[in-house]
């Protein structure tokens, strides 16, 4: 058994398929099968169950599955620690993010962070959905992962660092352009823009709206909040968004409030904060403080 096996192993069952996997490390679906079988013949039993879509773990595979799960990650942290020990100030952090989220909670903060650490690289890659987040956090040597908070889940920590006011955009000339705010009553029959309900912002907004028995008359779904936003200031419907730092409207829009929205609660994701290395802490931080600062307004405007 090799630490390679368990790796290999751990994300066939996160993927639930071997073709997935042998296509990720560039290799032969029969040299993914190798590293599993050869895991069964030391363990001695089934760890993996073929269905018609692909296979799942056997109540054997799990309990090896979620085990090396969480040995791999302090395995991962480790070296990524001493690597920085070596290296000093010429390390890098990985971090994952959502389309919009650079622009709008961290380009003060990376600018921060480069001057103080310059020789250190900041790498991102995006993903569009939380749970997308959490596997590769769980599969990946990533350090840090930018979500809408949630329900707990199994290896993972996650720190609130904003709740975020939700607001209508609506152009400068709409009816709704001068009122205080907006509640939920006045969204019945008026189209609306807004993120896809698989997003977990989406799914938030969709909850709030089903427990305040609200039915908008038609929607668009577009992939982030600045492709809302322009479309609300086309005039192509009303953009319900939260409220995000440093976001000024433009001319000819207005942001209303929408009080009766719960808040939306942003922040960081990680496998463990106390295995985090030294520049991957401060680049939390930096952001965390940078966030605070440009804190969206209660009333709604940023």
């Amino acid at each position: 058994m090799t630490l390679e096996d368990l790796r290999v192993f751990v994300a066939v069952c996160r993927a639930g398929s071997l073709s997935a996997v042998a296509r990720d490390l560039s290799c032969t679906q029969s040299a993914v099968s190798q590293h599993v079988k050869r895991l069964e013949r030391e363990i001695g039993v089934s760890l993996l169950e073929r269905q018609p879509r692909g296979v799942v773990p056997t109540a054997a595979g799990r309990i090896l599955r979620d085990a090396a799960a969480d040995g791999i990650g302090g395995i991962d942290l480790a070296l990524r620690r001493l690597g920085d020990l070596v290296s000093g100030e010429s390390g890098a952090v990985r971090i994952m993010t959502g389309g919009t989220t650079v622009r709008h909670f961290m380009a003060d903060a990376v600018v921060t962070f480069r001057r103080r650490h310059p020789k250190v690289n900041l790498e991102f890659r995006t993903e569009t959905s939380r749970r997308s987040c959490f596997d590769a956090l769980l599969a990946t040597d990533l350090d840090l992962a930018w979500i809408t908070l949630g329900a707990p889940v199994r290896g993972i920590e996650q720190r609130r660092v904003l709740d975020l006011p939700w607001v209508l955009a609506v152009r400068s000339d709409d009816p709704l352009a001068d009122r205080a705010r907006v509640d939920a009553s006045d969204l019945t029959d008026i189209r609306l823009v807004r993120l896809p309900p698989n997003s977990s912002s989406g799914a938030h907004l969709n909850t709030a709206f089903d427990e305040l028995g609200v039915r908008p008359g038609s929607h668009t779904s577009v992939a982030d909040w600045d492709t809302a936003l322009v479309l609300a200031e086309l005039g192509l419907g009303h953009a319900a968004i939260p409220a995000l730092p440093g976001l000024p409207p433009s001319g000819g829009l207005r942001l209303i409030p929408l009080p009766e929205i719960p808040p939306l609660p942003v922040g960081w994701a990680v496998r463990r904060w106390d295995a985090l290395t030294p520049l991957a802490r401060t680049f939390a931080d930096t952001v965390s403080s940078s966030c605070t600062r440009t804190r969206p307004a209660p009333g709604g405007e940023p």
